[in-house]
């Protein structure tokens, strides 16, 4: 029996067939549909919760990688200068330039980067995490993770801001995840979401090849429409909405092109100069196209705040 749509279970029509994974070298092929009704995307077949966590906890950075020269030097450039350069041209998608105050959630905090820089400019910030590897990382840096589910999750101190970077595309319920996203903000809280964008031109470049189809761990595939309409349903209020194409992606996405093999993982991806010798390519010579897809609304991201309602 196929698999209905995740969120108005209408019928599927198939998009693009034999879609694997391109980073952690997981075999099985997947199929992207598409919904005759809403026109939401998703993956299928559609894995089940406790697949996912198994999944996470299995291949999510690299089995738990550690102390390598890539880890190293992605972590002196975030603690440096240099990064918050970066993000000024290439494009804020993790929200680290936000500054403000107030309780902020961070959902999927993985390590706890970002929890840094929210604390760094004035928030008191807290973390959700179900990768218990990634969490008890984020917690020796000193920072407080919860390791429960969103569903699961609740206080009395309600959230000004929560945090959704390049999460909500991971959920097997996103209406849902939101919904428990309104009960946990306070009247007029924020929710800011990073999410890859289904109509970027880049997804038509690469085809399979496409990193950001990141299967099976992307569960959903957002436009700008149907992110907008899902927020809407859900009671929020679009307050910015934003497209940025982070030479990191597309670096990312020509590495799979040419570097993946079936059942191996795609090591490239983690080879520091390779990559950053990318990126500065990709940002120095075709900065161009990077701006003109993203004023054409195909870029890479969807950046997005809204409000409470």
């Amino acid at each position: 029996m196929e698999t209905p749509c995740l969120v108005c279970h209408g019928l599927l029509c198939r998009v693009i067939e034999g879609v694997t994974d391109t980073r952690f070298g997981i075999n099985t092929p997947f199929i992207i549909s598409k919904c005759k009704h809403c026109n939401l995307e998703q993956t299928t077949p559609l894995p089940t919760q406790e697949e996912m966590n198994s999944l996470y906890e299995q291949f999510y950075n690299f089995n738990g990688e550690r102390n390598t020269r890539y880890t190293q030097l992605r972590a002196k450039f975030i603690n440096s200068f240099l990064y918050r350069i970066w993000l000024m041209l290439d494009g804020d998608i993790s929200f680290h330039r936000m500054s403000g105050s107030g309780k902020l959630l961070d959902v999927g905090c993985n390590e706890g980067r970002g929890l840094g820089f929210y604390q760094g400019h004035g928030f008191s910030a807290d973390g959700l995490e179900l990768n218990s590897k990634a969490a008890e990382v984020a917690r020796s840096k000193g920072f407080t993770v919860y390791g429960s589910t969103l569903e699961g999750f609740s206080t009395e101190n309600k959230y000004d801001v929560i945090v959704l970077s390049n999460v909500l595309e991971h959920s097997l319920s996103p209406g849902i995840m939101l919904q428990h996203i309104h009960r946990l903000l306070k009247p007029n809280g924020h929710v800011w979401i990073s999410c890859p964008n289904s109509q970027s031109w880049l997804r038509t470049v690469f085809g399979r090849y496409w990193i950001n189809w990141h299967v099976p761990f992307h569960v959903v595939h957002f436009s700008p429409d149907t992110l907008l309409k899902m927020l809407n349903k859900s009671q929020f209020e679009i307050v910015s909405m934003r497209q940025e194409t982070p030479a990191l992606w597309v670096a990312h996405s020509i590495i799979a092109g040419i570097f993946v093999r079936p059942g191996q993982p795609t090591r490239q991806l983690r080879s520091a100069p390779l990559v950053a010798s990318l990126i500065l390519l990709i940002r120095g010579l075709f900065f161009p196209l990077l701006w003109l897809g993203n004023l054409s609304k195909r870029g890479d991201c969807l950046v997005v705040v809204a409000r409470k309602i």
